[in-house]
Parts: structure tokens; sequence; C-alpha cells
């Protein structure tokens, strides 16, 4: 019997968005980057931290395979992904392997 194993890659991604004179606007910015991670990487994300903050949000993004080096690509992608937003500023971004 083959011992098949999967891997978990958390990334976290503290991000700035200036523009935001509300927490309506601020959530719209996150939902929308939170909509792409999910539908190109097929990803669990959620908003974990600074979420009364107009201008401030922490998005946690967990991917799940069987494949290491498959995951790092995806999380290169995502963190592209995350620099690419517009409206939004990466503040730092942390990689963890659960």
């Amino acid at each position: 019997m083959s011992e098949e194993h999967a891997v978990v890659l958390l990334l976290t991604v503290e991000l700035g968005i200036p523009h935001a004179q509300s927490l309506k606007q601020k959530r719209s910015a996150v939902k929308g980057l939170k909509d792409r991670i999910r539908s190109r990487f097929n990803a669990s994300v959620a908003e974990v931290g600074h979420l009364d903050k107009w201008q401030r949000a922490v998005l946690a993004a967990a991917l799940v395979g069987s494949d290491r080096r498959h995951l790092e690509s995806e999380a290169a992608r995502l963190r592209q992904l995350c620099e690419e937003a517009p409206d939004l500023q990466i503040a730092w971004i942390d990689q963890e392997w659960l």
C-alpha cells in the first residue's frame, strides 16, 4: 500500500488600502482579492486581522496538495496576484508549511 500525504502551505498577507475611507470600501477591495485567490488557486482564504481598521487588512490563504514544489509555484503566483492588485499595497507576506 502506498503512503499518501498532504502538505499545507499557509500564506499570510498584510495589506494597506490607502484609498479606503470606510469599512465598506475596505471590504469591497479585500473581497475582490479574496474572490480572485479562491477562483484562481482553489485556496481557502479569510481576512484574519485588522478587521476594524479602514486602511489595513491581513489575509490568510491555505493551499493544500501532495507536491511541495507545485505548492511553491502556486504560492509565487499567488504573491504576484497580490502585488498586482489595484488599490492595494503589500506590507508583508509570510509563508509557513504546516
